[in-house]
């Protein structure tokens, strides 16, 4: 068997064909002198049956191998068609790229100008909010100043009014006293001129 190994070993292998032409030329002609190496195996000591047995089978099993890897070798045209069509898909999908990159951009541009505006707004409605609160506080604030001056009129008027009622009381109070004190010292005089007219009197029933 080692010299049927070696001689397998030196066959020359034709060299590979792409497509249906390799497939057929491997169907239709061998790959190695069969008549060679038949005659050589039987310099070997095979029997002619056996040298043929196993060239056949050899041939055999090269041609099935040999159509085995040929049928899932691409043609050159086949290639191109492919890599055309790869290159078609691969355009088209960067087309497609490019125009959800390029929608997707308008969306998010239409999106950030409508969220601009509807901040805008509400800094608008903010700044109205502050100035009708502000001109609310001012205005309270005025009524208020305006009330406590009412009030603090109001307070004077009152003040000046107990002052004026306070004079009064106390200028009665000095007409009453003055009042008094002249009814006191009619008292004293006529109390006294009544003491000397019993005293006079007096006198006069002694002499």
């Amino acid at each position: 068997m080692r010299p049927l190994l070696r001689i397998a070993q030196q066959l020359p292998v034709r060299s590979r064909l792409p497509g249906q032409h390799a497939r057929a030329y491997a169907t239709q002609k061998h790959f190695f002198d069969t008549h060679a190496l038949a005659t050589r195996l039987e310099r070997e000591g095979f029997s002619a049956e056996q040298s043929r047995a196993m060239v056949t089978a050899l041939s055999d099993v090269m041609q099935e191998s040999t159509s085995n890897i040929l049928s899932n070798i691409v043609t050159k045209a086949e290639q191109d068609k492919t890599l055309y069509m790869y290159k078609v898909d691969f355009a088209q999908l960067k087309s497609e790229i490019q125009m959800m990159e390029k929608t997707d951009y308008s969306i998010m541009k239409a999106e950030n100008e409508r969220l601009q505006g509807e901040v805008n707004k509400l800094k608008q409605r903010l700044r109205e909010e502050i100035t009708r609160t502000q001109a609310g506080v001012r205005l309270d604030m005025s009524l208020e100043k305006g009330r406590a001056r009412d009030e603090q009129a109001q307070h004077e008027i009152k003040i000046k009014e107990t002052d004026t009622k306070i004079e009064q009381e106390i200028s009665g109070l000095r007409t009453q006293m003055e009042s008094i004190k002249f009814s006191i010292l009619q008292y004293m005089i006529g109390t006294i001129t009544g003491t000397g007219a019993l005293i006079l009197a007096y006198l006069r029933m002694f002499k």
